[in-house]
């Protein structure tokens, strides 16, 4: 569902993206081809409690992604949502709701 949901969010604002099962994460190809993640997902367990979350990047200075290996996969870079496409992501949030609220029920 959380996949789905950040997928089907940014396919609101015309931005293909897709979920690799050998990768964690949501990806985005470039105009070149580049593979680069736009969104990191976490799940973790603890005394039989479920903790899951991600992070989108949206504006964040990706300058330093450049001093590691982000992930561990040095095939492949980060960007964020400013670098694929210059619009106005203020109503992102809600647009996350409505689309995980939308992908549960479903």
């Amino acid at each position: 569902a959380i996949e789905k949901t950040i997928i089907d969010t940014l396919k609101d604002y015309n931005i293909s993206s897709f979920a690799d099962r050998k990768n964690v994460g949501i990806w985005n190809k470039d105009k070149s081809g580049k593979i680069n993640k736009i969104a990191a997902i976490g799940i973790k367990v603890k005394k039989w409690i479920a903790y899951h979350g991600f992070a989108l990047n949206i504006s964040n200075n990706l300058d330093a992604y450049k001093k590691i290996i982000p992930c561990g996969i040095s095939k492949r870079g980060i960007t964020n949502l400013k670098t694929i496409k210059e619009k106005n992501y203020k109503k992102i949030e809600s647009i996350l709701i409505k689309n995980f609220l939308s992908n549960i029920k479903n």
